[in-house]
This record gives structure tokens, sequence and C-alpha cells, in this order.
């Protein structure tokens, strides 16, 4: 017998009929940051007591049907100082697992050292409800970290962890007779007077200080002062005063965080499309792997979708095919797309059937995301292209047809009511009858929200993929025209030409018809852009934050 693990115990979640609390660190924002362990317990509730801040960051990965209860804020006053008091988590909690429910209460950071969770844990324990303890990424921690400021280096300095809302005189006398790092929670407009406080417990003016608003997100931004500049550098920059002055930031005070070292270190904010808005006409369906790459490169995509898929105005071709299919009238069927995936699925539940009546009959696909629908289908595709992911690239490795090896010499092809004739005329050079069926057709979908609209005709995107021709004429006909200074990526020329036509100056072509390659190079556009600004001596900003008026070279 395996050894149980502490975490996956027989008596976890639940024992003897009570309930069950996970006390869960989400970590400081970015949701990779959440741990196994975390995604394991989400999965498992049934009550998700989440802090507003993130709720989004874990609710993607509790089941569907999870109740997640709201928390409300007790009053303004705890608001605009920053420190929102939540009216009910405790009762929340202890009533759910009376109840004899799995709850997991989601923390900002760690459950250890962030908030308040000791109070909900000494609660439980009062009345014999068992709870478990997940940690999360401290914000303390996570927060300098990605800001590029190392707390600690060969040298072993002391760190210290201040939060400025209920420091007393006496810790502010502690860590400012320090020479080590303090780190220090505390809101944008209290940043300088906490830098006061230090300054005035013997830190040194001049000491370096970084200060971190929003961090691990891609809204984080950085600045490098000292002690006795802060004050003068959010006047100047305009940081101060502002509405979001309440926000809460992560303060570095140190050697650590001097400017020199965190221009050498700063990973996440010099990531190519950091902070960037990427317009991605596609459903989420279909961009899924195209956002999570623009992901790794800082974006923040938002998929519209520009075609909506319909079933066919005469079904009876394809009721045939699909009955073909169990009758043994083909050799092959060729999926060009996840949506011809989901037409012959659905037609195969509307007559009782499953991945079982594929038997004997080989399946290609024409790239990895139809592929992928295919295997959740339960059905393992027999050919995919080896090289370029399309029509052209399924043919290349698609076998001519051997009446001697091939004992039926027909392809069922279920596809677009607009799709071209490019792999039919393939198929039928290389021997094989094809029996072309409208699986589904495209038409233009719904405009999408008033202020997606108005985001993209005013300049509200940093950039905008077209991956076909199609995606351009529909973008603009429900949503309009994309402002001059987002930045137009086009996958190919003939797009770029209808880009063109639609009045759009095209900014970056990909290299290869594929919409990895588009990200690719709109990365590398993001990259040049950046390293031209840090030489010429500007700030960084994204292409939202331009003039109007400024001049873009295209980039192939």
């Amino acid at each position: 017998m395996s050894p149980t693990s502490p975490t996956t115990s027989p008596l976890s979640p639940a024992f003897a009929g009570h309930g069950h609390v996970t006390f869960l660190g989400a970590g400081p924002g970015d949701p990779g940051l959440l741990t196994l362990r975390a995604v394991e317990a989400l999965a498992g509730a049934d009550v998700l007591i989440a802090e507003p801040e993130v709720l989004e960051v874990v609710r993607g990965h509790a089941r569907t049907g999870v109740s997640t209860p709201e928390l409300t804020i007790v009053d303004e006053a705890s608001t605009a100082a920053g420190v929102p008091v939540l009216r009910d988590a405790a009762n929340l909690v202890m009533e759910a697992a009376r109840g004899g429910r799995r709850v997991v209460r989601a923390v900002t950071g760690d459950p250890g050292l962030d908030g308040n969770a000791g109070a909900e844990m000494l609660a439980c324990a009062a009345e014999g409800i068992p709870f478990e303890v997940v940690p999360g990424v401290a914000t303390a921690v996570g927060v300098p970290a990605y800001a590029g400021v190392p707390l600690r280096d060969a040298q072993g300095a002391d760190v210290r962890f201040v939060d400025a809302r209920t420091a007393d005189e006496r810790c502010w006398t502690e860590v400012g007779a320090s020479d080590g790092t303090v780190v220090v929670s505390t809101s944008l407009d209290s940043v300088a007077a906490a830098a006061g406080e230090l300054v005035a417990a013997g830190r040194k003016p001049d000491t370096p200080l970084t200060v971190t608003i929003a961090g691990t997100t891609t809204r984080q931004r950085t600045w490098n002062a000292t002690l006795g500049t802060i004050a003068q550098v959010f006047k100047q920059g305009k940081v101060l005063p502002s509405p979001e002055g309440h926000r809460p930031v992560i303060a570095v005070v140190g050697e650590r965080s001097a400017p020199a070292q965190r221009d050498q270190l700063s990973w996440f904010e010099s990531k190519p499309l950091f902070g960037w808005r990427v317009l991605v006409p596609r459903t989420k369906e279909q961009a899924a792997s195209l956002s999570d790459q623009l992901r790794s490169y800082g974006a923040v995509p938002h998929e519209v979708p520009t075609i909506a898929v319909e079933p066919p105005r005469t079904p009876q071709q394809m009721e045939r095919a699909v009955k073909g299919l169990v009758t043994g009238r083909y050799e092959w069927i060729a999926f060009t797309s996840v949506n011809a995936v989901k037409a012959v699925r659905e037609k195969f539940e509307e007559y009782g059937l499953d991945a079982r009546a594929f038997a004997g009959i080989k399946v290609a696909a024409v790239g990895e995301q139809t592929a992928a629908a295919l295997v959740d289908f339960g059905v393992k595709p027999d050919l995919v292209p080896s090289g370029e992911q399309s029509a052209a690239g399924l043919l290349e490795d698609w076998p001519p047809y051997d009446p001697v090896f091939d004992p039926i010499d027909r392809v069922f092809l279920p596809r677009a009511d607009i799709a071209t004739e490019t792999l039919v005329a393939g198929l039928i050079e290389l021997g094989w009858e094809v029996d072309d069926v409208t699986a589904y057709r495209t038409v233009r979908a719904s405009p999408p929200p008033a202020d997606t609209r108005e985001a993209i005709k005013g300049g509200g995107f940093d950039a905008v993929l077209f991956t076909s021709s199609s995606t351009v004429r529909n973008l603009v006909g429900i949503a309009g025209k994309p402002h001059n200074v987002t930045v137009i990526a086009c996958i190919g020329p003939a797009t770029a030409k209808t880009a063109e036509e639609h009045g759009l100056r095209v900014d970056v072509l990909s290299p290869e018809p594929s919409v990895h390659k588009l990200a690719e190079a709109l990365a590398d556009f993001g990259l040049r852009r950046r390293a031209s600004a840090l030489e010429a001596g500007d700030p960084v900003t994204r292409p939202s934050e331009r003039r109007p008026g400024a001049r873009r070279r295209r980039t192939t």
C-alpha cells in the first residue's frame, strides 16, 4: 500500500460528519502563483469564500456550481484607508462548516502573514471544526521578487517586515536603527510619510527605495527613489495626488533596491508586451493557446469573436455523411477546424453515437488544436501535419490512394460553407474521391459590448492580431476601425492587404502563416520598441499611451 500524503489524508477534507475548512493563500495577484495543493483544494470545495481581490484568481479552479457567497465591506472609511474590513467572513465560514460542507477560505498573499485569518482559525478550533492551512506566496515577498528587488544577498542582510498602517513608534525606531532591508506594506499616498518615519528614526535620506503598486499583475508599476526624494518623484511624475492614493503598495528600503541593480533584475516589467491590451478577434476556445502565449509576453489578451457558427441550411447532406461513417462508406475523415469536430460530435450525440463509430476509419486533423478537440471527443487522429498546420501542410503528408492497400477510396470532409477548395483539389489529385460536406455555416458575430467597441475605436487597445482577411472585415463591421495608435499585426500578405484596404496601417507581418509566429512577431516588435525608448532616454510606454500623431515604421 502506498504512503498517504498529509494533504491527501483519508480524513481530509471532512470527518465524523463535520465540515472542513481550508485557509488558502492565493498569492499577491498572479494566478500562476497558486500552489498545486491550492488548486487541488479548490477543485474539491463546496463553498468558496474569497477576498474580492483574489476571487477571480481562484474561481477558475473551483468546480462548476460551487457556492461563492460575497463578502461585504463594513464602512467607507475603511475603504478610503486602504484597509477594507470584511464584515462576515468568519460567520460565513463557520455557518458553511457547521453544515458539513467543504469550505475554502481564500485570502490575498499568505494566510499566516497577510490579513487576519488567524482569528477565523481559532474560531474553527474552538468548535472542533477540522481545518488545514495551504500557504501562499506572501505579498511582501512575492511583489519585490516581481519588481526585481532581491531582499537578501550573499552577505545575508537582515530583513524586516513592517505594516505601516499598524506600526507604532517603537517599531519605527527599531527598523530605523537597523541597516538591513525593510519591506514596508503601506498605501501609495502614505509612502512619503513612512519614508519620513524611517529618516526620523535614523535611516539616511539617500537610502535607496523602490515602491511597487499592483505587484505580480500586468498593472504592476515600480518607482525608484530614495527616502529623501520619494515625495518629489511622485509629485514630478504626477503620481500623486490621485484618487488611487489609497491603493496598497510594497516599498523596499535598502541597498537591495538600488536603481542600478533593479535595471538589471527587472524581469517582469521588462517583458516585451508588458501591460499591453491585445485584441484577439477569435472565440475563447479558438484563442486559448494564443492568449496563453501572449500572457507569457506580459500582455493582457482580450478575445472578441468576429464570427458565429450556425447549422447548415439543409442538414440532409450532413446526415447522410454521418450515416455513411457508420456503414463503412469512408476510408478517411478529415477535420479542418475545431468547429468541424464540434459539428460532427453534435450530430453523433443526436443519433446516440459516440467515438466508437470511428472504428476502422482513418482520422486526419489539420493542426494541434483540432487534434486536441478530437482527443477530447475520444478519438486519436491518425494524421496531423508534421510541418505547416494548414490544408497545404495536411496534403504534404497525406498518402496517395492505393487500390491495393486502401479498400475504399472515399474521404469525408466536413467543413465550413466558406472554406477554400485547396484540400478538396489536392485530395482529388492524390486519387481520392471526396464528399465535401457543409457541416456548419459561419456568419458575422454580434457586436461586442459598448465599452469594448469604444476601446477599439478610441485607442484603448495597444495591438490587434488579425489572423485572416475575414477577421479584418468582420471586426471593422461589428465594432469599427481600430484607432491609429493601435499596433496592427497581420498573419500574412493577403490579410495585410485587406487591412490596408480598410484604412489600417500594418505594423507587424508574421514571417509564417501561423498564429503563434504572429504573436512572436508582435513580441519582437514590442522588444525593439522598448529598446529604442531606453536608448533615447525616454520612458517606456504602451502604444495606447502615445500621442495620436506619432509616426510608426512597418516591420516584417
